[in-house]
C-alpha cells in the first residue's frame, strides 16, 4: 500500500524575525506538512531558524535537508538536536548528508576530504548520536525517543546503505557528484538512473522490519499549459540530456496542476516517492498541487 503524500518546503532566504515567522505561517497556511532548512553558508543557520518556525506555527514538522555532517562535531550536534527537539515540541526531523560543496568547507576552514572520508564521518556522526542518546549520562534528552526521526540524503551506495540501516526517511536528489569535478558539484542523472538508485536502496533495505519513507527534492516547478516552452530556459543546465529526457525527470514538475498531480501519483507508484520537498521560490506556485493531492 502506498504511503500518503507529505509535502515539504525548503526555506533558503534569511530574514529578520518577524518576516521569517510570517513566511513560516504562510507555508503552514498553504498546506505544507514540513518546513525545512538547508545547511549552506549564506543561508539561515538551521537550528535557530527551526525554533523560530516552531514558535510561529502549530502543525508542520520541522527538518534539516540536510545538515553537512562535516560541519558538525557529533557530540555538540547531539546537544543541538536534543535542545531543538525540546524547543520545537518534539516536531524535529533530523536530516543528515555528507556535504558536497568544497568551497563552503574551505570558507569554514574545515577539511573537505575524499568522498570516502565524508561518508565515514557521516557514519560516525549517526552512530555517535545513537550512542549518546542511548546513554543514561547524556543530557539534554530529545523529546522524541530515542531520537527525532532521521533522514539520510544521498545517492551513492554507501550512503544508501547507511539510510537502509539507520534512517526513517531516505532522501534522494536528481543528481550525483561528478567524479570529474574537483569541487564535487552534482550532475543531473536520468530518470532511469534515479530508478536504479532507488532499486539499490531497496536491496540494501530488504531486511528492514518497516520500510522507510522515500523523499525526493524537487528541482523545478512550473504550473503552465505549455510544458516544452517552460522547460526551454533550463535546458542549458543539462546539456547531456535531450528535451524528452529532461521532461521525464522526476525532479522537474511542469504542467497544469492536474498534470503535475498525475505525475506525482505515477512517480509514487514507480519509485515510491511519497514525501516531496520543493524550494522556497515556488512555495506558492506549488500549493494548488498540494490541494489537489491532499488526503491521497
Amino acid at each position: 500500500m502506498a504511503r500518503p503524500f507529505r509535502f515539504g518546503v525548503n526555506l533558503i532566504t534569511s530574514e529578520a524575525g518577524a518576516q521569517w515567522r510570517e513566511k513560516c505561517r504562510t507555508a503552514e497556511a498553504l498546506g505544507y506538512d514540513v518546513i525545512t532548512v538547508a545547511d549552506h553558508l549564506g543561508m539561515p543557520a538551521p537550528f535557530p531558524a527551526l525554533v523560530a518556525a516552531a514558535e510561529a506555527t502549530e502543525r508542520p514538522r520541522l527538518g534539516t535537508i540536510t545538515l553537512n555532517a562535516g560541519f558538525w562535531n557529533p557530540t555538540l550536534l547531539a546537544r543541538e538536536v536534543a535542545t531543538t527537539d525540546q524547543l520545537t515540541g518534539g516536531r524535529l526531523e533530523l536530516g543528515l548528508g555528507t556535504g558536497y560543496v568544497k568551497a563552503e568547507h574551505d570558507a569554514a576552514g574545515l577539511p573537505f576530504g575524499t568522498p570516502g572520508r565524508r561518508v565515514d564521518h557521516l557514519r560516525h556522526t549517526i552512530e555517535e548520536l545513537d550512542r549518546r542518546y542511548g546513554s543514561d549520562d547524556f543530557a539534554p534528552r530529545p523529546l522524541q525517543r530515542p531520537r527525532p526521526p532521521l533522514l539520510v540524503g544521498g545517492n551513492g551506495d554507501r550512503v544508501l546503505k547507511l539510510a537502509a540501516q539507520h534512517a526513517e526517511i531516505a532522501a534522494f536528489t536528481g543528481a550525483r557528484s561528478d567524479p570529474d569535478d574537483p569541487n564535487g558539484m552534482p550532475r543531473v542523472i536520468t530518470a532511469a538512473q534515479l530508478e536504479e538508485r532507488v532499486a539499490a536502496y531497496r536491496r540494501f533495505a530488504a531486511d528492514r522490519a518497516e520500510p522507510a519513507e522515500l523523499n525526493l527534492l524537487i528541482s523545478m516547478v512550473a504550473v503552465t499549459g505549455d510544458r516544452r516552452a517552460a522547460l526551454q530556459p533550463s535546458l542549458a543546465n543539462v546539456p547531456h540530456l535531450t528535451e524528452e529526457e529532461s521532461l521525464e525527470l522526476p525532479v522537474i514538475l511542469i504542467g497544469t496542476v492536474r498534470q503535475i498531480a498525475d505525475q506525482l501519483r505515477a512517480q509514487r507508484e514507480r519509485y515510491g516517492f511519497s514525501y516531496l520537498t520543493v524550494m522556497e521560490p515556488v512555495m506558492k506556485e506549488f500549493a494548488p498541487v498540494i490541494e489537489e493531492l491532499r488526503g491521497e
